[in-house]
């Protein structure tokens, strides 16, 4: 099967390159500024945000799977445009489409958000990721919408790099012990985004951990998986810091889960 993944040179894009690559697919990837490092990989500069570009791309690539991973926090037009880009680009070309979302679009009011759930983002990223949503399934009924949370991996993700940088001192700050999401595995995550792709499934799914966890308590798991102190993690309360975003939002896998031959483990099992 011909995939193509936008974002590929990202921390999820480069594991999707991986397991297709490892599954002997004919693989195409997309970078914004440096290509990733796998090779067999046909490595193909794009900037989502340009929408001829994203519809020259796809066309020429005429994949029969376009994975949508790419995305920037605090930038409204890749994130939101850039998605319709992809979308109108992979309808065009006649490519099943799997776009990646994000647990942002909920305000974390309810808690516990299951594929029903209607999007309430409370910041700027969320809204992005809501309105991504919204184009995607307009543009591309038959598409595949995956939200997912906090992406852990075996040392190299963001929070990870994090961890390991308060615990060092190199860095000031600290792990909220309000803040809850239900980390998954990058392993676990591509592989279900892959195993849906092959599927006949469409709208939206979540595809998270099974455990809901805080920040700090994720951050004490790694500490200890890397041989750090764990008491040199600082903690507190996001609700007393005042930084803006939800605190607890936990996604329900459960429909996506009993569908899905991947098992989405739980942060206290692939890091325990």
């Amino acid at each position: 099967m011909r995939i193509l993944i936008v974002g590929g040179s990202g921390f999820l894009g480069r594991e999707l390159v991986r397991q297709c690559s490892a599954a002997d697919h004919e693989v195409a990837a997309t970078y914004l500024t440096h290509p990733g490092e796998t090779s067999g990989v046909e490595w193909l500069p794009l900037d989502v945000r340009r929408r001829e570009d994203a519809e020259a791309l796809v066309g020429a690539c005429k994949p029969e799977v376009v994975v949508n991973a790419a995305y920037r926090q605090a930038d409204w037009t890749t994130t939101a445009v850039g998605a319709v880009n992809v979308a109108l680009a992979a309808s065009a070309a006649g490519g099943r489409l799997v776009h990646v979302s994000s647990d942002a679009v909920f305000s974390g009011v309810a808690i516990h958000y299951d594929e029903t759930c209607v999007p309430d983002p409370i910041t700027p990223y969320g809204a992005a990721k809501a309105a991504a949503e919204t184009a995607v399934s307009a543009i591309v009924p038959a598409s595949v919408i995956a939200r997912t949370s906090l992406i852990i991996g075996d040392g190299d993700s963001p929070h990870e790099t994090l961890v390991r940088s308060l615990a060092s001192g190199r860095t000031r700050g600290m792990l909220f012990t309000d803040d809850v999401r239900c980390a998954v595995h990058v392993a676990d995550l591509a592989a279900a985004l892959l195993e849906l792709a092959e599927s006949e499934y469409h709208g939206i799914h979540h595809v998270a951990g099974s455990d809901a966890i805080s920040r700090y308590e994720l951050g004490l798991l790694i500490a200890r998986r890397d041989g750090l102190d764990p008491d040199r993690l600082p903690s507190g309360r996001r609700a007393d810091a005042g930084v803006p975003g939800p605190l607890d939002v936990r996604l329900d896998c459960g429909m996506t889960q009993r569908r899905l031959k991947t098992r989405l483990r739980g942060a206290r099992r692939f890091l325990g």
